[in-house]
């Protein structure tokens, strides 16, 4: 009887319970497990450290090839050189990411739980798809910013290198000819080719003009389609809760459809590669050159891209409100 009293008088002390678990506590609770959980830190900094890493390279690769083929620097893309790495690599590893958000609840049965503490369904599927969101765009802006930038410093000096701060440009046209000398503005390569006695000296003409709204406008595209690729990770690893299962489908739909679909007779694969949800990758980094014709501009192409997203967030959304845990 004692110790019943005492139990009931530590109650007693307690407040009462007042309101309702809503989005706020949601994302609080959300924004703890994604913290908590030391893989995100790993995969996140497997993100990082491969997309600048493979950009360093990749630059530090093409500067090398300009002192022996001087005339490749003609319509030249920096911008879209130093962030292809985080294209390619980059979607891969935050889709990983986006299925295991969701599906990794499920397999470990923590998902009923979460659902316990917070019944309302749509609440906390919104907070998982908003923090996580979050957390990409930011892991996204900042991989972008920074491949953009290391890429650039190992492009300075050879004339092709762009800039945040200033508008730049780099030659539009090269013509290479054989002559016993280099004329002023020429560059001279000694490499010379079967034939020739005298130098390959290779001839610029024109510019093209890379503007710094261009280029900002090349790094926020990338970061957004990075995130767009993580939402729709998300969606299908709510509709199929099996995290292999939505990585393999979120690879499928991302890379393996658009390699099947060079394929197609060109009349159906130009019409049909613009409503895939990869297809923005092609045009959002480009500052130099005209875009695929196929294709629309880059927001146009980045919408569609966004309305994939949607649609399998959308999807996933009434799934997880509909199916048992």
């Amino acid at each position: 009887m004692t110790s019943t009293a005492s139990a009931d008088v530590r109650l007693s002390a307690l407040p009462p319970a007042a309101g309702q678990a809503g989005l706020r506590g949601a994302l609080a609770s959300e924004l703890t497990k994604i913290r908590s959980v030391r893989s995100t830190y790993w995969t996140l900094g497997a993100l990082f450290i491969v997309s600048v890493g493979l950009s360093i390279a990749i630059c530090v690769g093409q500067a090398a090839n300009f002192a022996g083929n001087p005339g490749n620097k003609a319509g030249f893309d920096s911008t879209q050189t130093s962030l292809g790495a985080f294209f390619l690599l980059g979607r891969l590893i935050i889709a990983v990411i986006g299925a295991m958000v969701i599906t990794s609840e499920y397999s470990t049965g923590m998902i009923r739980t979460s659902l316990w503490a917070q019944p309302r369904r749509g609440v906390v599927y919104a907070a998982k798809a908003i923090v996580f969101t979050a957390v990409a765009l930011v892991i996204s802006l900042v991989t972008a910013l920074v491949a953009f930038f290391v890429g650039q410093a190992m492009l300075s000096g050879k004339g092709v290198a762009a800039s945040l701060f200033h508008a730049t440009t780099v030659p539009a046209n090269a013509m290479t000819n054989c002559v016993g000398g280099g004329p002023p503005g020429g560059s001279v390569n000694d490499n010379a080719g079967p034939g020739c006695n005298g130098h390959l000296v290779t001839t610029f003409s024109g510019t093209d003009v890379v503007s710094v709204s261009t280029v900002l406008i090349a790094i926020i595209g990338t970061a957004l389609f990075i995130t767009l690729v993580a939402l729709i990770a998300y969606g299908i690893g709510a509709l199929i809760r099996h995290t292999a299962g939505a990585i393999a489908t979120v690879i499928a739909l991302v890379f393996v459809i658009p390699v099947l679909e060079g394929a197609l007779p060109n009349d159906w694969r130009w019409d049909i590669m613009r409503f895939l949800p990869d297809a923005s990758s092609r045009v959002v980094s480009v500052t130099v050159g005209g875009t695929n014709p196929h294709l629309w501009s880059a927001w146009p192409q980045l919408g569609v891209t966004a309305l994939w997203a949607a649609a399998l967030v959308g999807a996933g959304a009434y799934l997880f409100r509909t199916r048992d845990a």
